[in-house]
């Protein structure tokens, strides 16, 4: 077999789908509104830092905006089988436009402190845990079951291209307006996606309903049929234990360039925006494999080893090797968690599609959230340095295990 031959097919087969009106259109939305979250992203913390806040109430600004997570995303999730997802997107996404402006207005007034930043991340965290499991039901419902891997991997691509391309802006902005340039850009980019996503989505939800049958049933009774699949299992605890001790890793980027290496905004930015390339490689990459091959043990391989690389970080005595390090954890960053979030998405049924993707949200954001909350304490007692080689040989070691007893399910599975 012409394994080279395979893979150019693959890829060209994936990029038709950007020609298609409705992906293509998805597409290019989702880029602008990821652009600017990433933009928010890169500022909010350095701006954290900048008001006076300690490592531990920059955790705690991740954990508010990943907590309601824990609460609210199976919630969301069943919104997102049983509901309008129409309205349910640009409902929650319009409330959560009005965080940055908010933030801009406190900036400008000169009153923000980080209890008032960290409070509209809590708002955030409330309207992403109900929205994105039918924001992320979209590429799904527009392309073929066949498509869904090269669709989500696109989908990967663009949200990686942000990486790069939000941090950069970001930067600009830092170095001359200041970080209310980046909450004004965040908060623009709500609106092309908003109206997009009205678009492109069915306005009936009564197949959705009667997909379900006993409207009597109760709401979270159908998750147990998702939880049961061991491949599905094994998805979710992959990305659950790269979200709680590799996702860190991003959320603490800032204190690493500025106690570790007395770096600045702009060099933070070049390390945010090189594990956007590194992402992004991983999911061109994925581009190339054939639909047919099992994401799982791409999955778990690229776990194990993201953990591995959060240890050489942490050890890495070169300021100028960073870069180049969060690189190569941007792209296991990205094989592990679209290959997840691919294995749970073709495998669950299309009528618990959206709680089957609460779950894995619950699992990696969720995941985050706790990782966040937990490395921000050891930071305070560790230093930066050793709580994030903790980390990475908890993951390497969690990751493992995960990957033998896939692999025991799956023999066991076997006919």
């Amino acid at each position: 077999m012409n394994h080279g031959a395979t893979a150019r097919s693959a890829f060209a087969e994936s990029l038709k789908l950007l020609r298609t009106r409705q992906f293509g259109t998805f597409w290019f939305a989702s880029l602008l509104s990821s652009v600017g979250t990433w933009a928010q992203q890169v500022a909010q913390p350095w701006l954290l830092l900048t008001l006076g806040a300690s490592s531990f109430l920059v955790g705690l600004d991740s954990f508010a905006m990943s907590a309601p997570i824990w609460l609210l995303t199976l919630p969301g999730g069943v919104l997102a089988d049983r509901g309008d997802r129409r309205r349910i997107i640009a409902g929650f996404q319009s409330v959560q436009m009005m965080c940055p402006i908010v933030i801009v207005i406190l900036l400008l007034a000169g009153i923000a402190h980080p209890w008032e930043i960290i409070a509209m991340s809590f708002v955030v965290g409330i309207t992403d845990a109900l929205s994105m499991p039918s924001f992320s039901s979209i590429v799904p419902s527009i392309v073929a079951h066949d498509q869904i891997p090269a669709g989500l991997a696109l989908n990967s691509t663009q949200f990686n291209v942000s990486r790069i391309v939000g941090p950069a802006i970001a930067g600009i902005l830092m170095s001359t307006v200041g970080a209310i340039g980046c909450f004004v850009v965040s908060a623009l980019s709500y609106i092309p996606f908003i109206g997009i996503a009205l678009w492109i989505l069915p306005r009936q939800t009564a197949s959705r309903r009667a997909a379900h049958g006993n409207v009597g049933q109760h709401p979270f009774a159908d998750l147990k049929n998702v939880v049961r699949d061991a491949g599905l299992r094994g998805a979710l605890l992959t990305a659950f234990f790269s979200g709680v001790l590799c996702g860190p890793l991003i959320i603490f980027c800032p204190v690493l360039v500025k106690d570790v290496w007395h770096g600045t905004a702009a060099q933070f930015s070049v390390a945010i925006g090189a594990f956007g390339v590194g992402g992004l490689l991983g999911g061109v990459g994925l581009l190339g494999v054939d639909p047919s091959r099992d994401r799982r043990k791409i999955c778990v391989s690229a776990a194990t080893l993201y953990g591995g690389l959060l240890a050489a970080i942490a050890l890495n005595p070169w300021a100028d090797a960073l870069p180049a390090l969060f690189v190569v954890a941007g792209v296991m960053m990205s094989l592990t968690n679209t290959s997840a979030n691919t294995v749970v998405q073709s495998g669950a049924a299309e009528n618990l599609r959206g709680q089957a993707v609460s779950l894995y949200m619950l699992a990696s954001r969720g995941g985050t959230a706790l990782g966040g909350l937990a490395t921000g304490l050891s930071v305070e007692w560790l230093g930066i340095r050793h709580a994030l080689l903790i980390n990475g040989v908890l993951a390497v070691m969690a990751q493992l295990q995960i990957g033998r007893l896939w692999r025991r399910q799956s023999v066991a599975a076997s006919p």
